[in-house]
């Protein structure tokens, strides 16, 4: 892993923080995750048909939000490992997961960073569609570190259209071995004051986040 290549078209391909996962084995123990963490009640989403899964979802900013996503045991058994590697989590309680940038051209993108992060697919929710990285076997690169690469059509991002509870994203802490290695990877393509890499032996993302009860921890 390295530096991302330069490429001409830098405005077309630079990535934007667009959400936060939490990985659930429930709604509504994700819901509850969120309540005690934020003291904020985060709205239903819908269904991922694709991938067997569902999700709240809640505004984190103008355009990031903040997503809660579970195996949906309605659907049925996706064809390919889950995303998330939710397959994997088991009865595992919430945990912040994983961070997912945008970019405009997912394509192009995906020749520069690391090929764990998977081969972009198509996946939908009622009537949205996107792109978005999902490694074979549904693993998280780098155990959820390193984010999670999409694309929404046209560039628009659903965020801003989202329930509002009140909560801004203030920073975000990426711990990992090699997180400092992370980041040069993602320069300059990424670059965002809120989010801080720090070399850790221990690996996991921690958001701390303005609520309408004063600055809360996600983790």
């Amino acid at each position: 892993m390295g530096p991302a290549k330069w490429l001409p078209d830098r405005m077309a391909l630079a990535f934007q923080l667009d959400h936060l996962a939490i990985a659930a084995p429930d709604l509504t123990s994700g819901a509850d995750f969120v309540r005690q963490c934020l003291g904020v009640e985060i709205p239903a989403g819908g269904s991922h048909p694709k991938m067997g899964t569902h999700n709240h979802f809640m505004r984190l900013g103008e355009t990031e939000f903040l997503e809660v996503i579970a195996i949906d045991p309605s659907a049925p058994p996706p064809s390919q490992p889950r995303w998330y590697a939710l397959d994997r989590h088991g009865e595992r309680a919430p945990f912040l997961s994983t961070w997912i940038l945008r970019t405009n051209d997912l394509d192009a993108a995906c020749t520069v960073l690391p090929p764990s992060l998977g081969k972009p697919v198509t996946v939908s929710r009622g009537d949205l569609t996107w792109r978005i990285t999902v490694p074979d076997d549904g693993s998280m690169p780098f155990e959820g570190a390193f984010p999670t690469i999409m694309q929404w059509p046209d560039g628009k991002t659903p965020g801003a259209t989202m329930a509002e509870r009140g909560c801004r994203l203030s920073k975000l802490t990426v711990n990992h071995p090699q997180a400092h290695e992370i980041e040069k990877t993602l320069l300059p393509l990424f670059t965002d004051r809120r989010v801080v890499f720090r070399n850790s032996s221990v690996v996991g993302i921690k958001a701390e986040i303005e609520t309408p009860h004063g600055l809360r921890e996600l983790g």
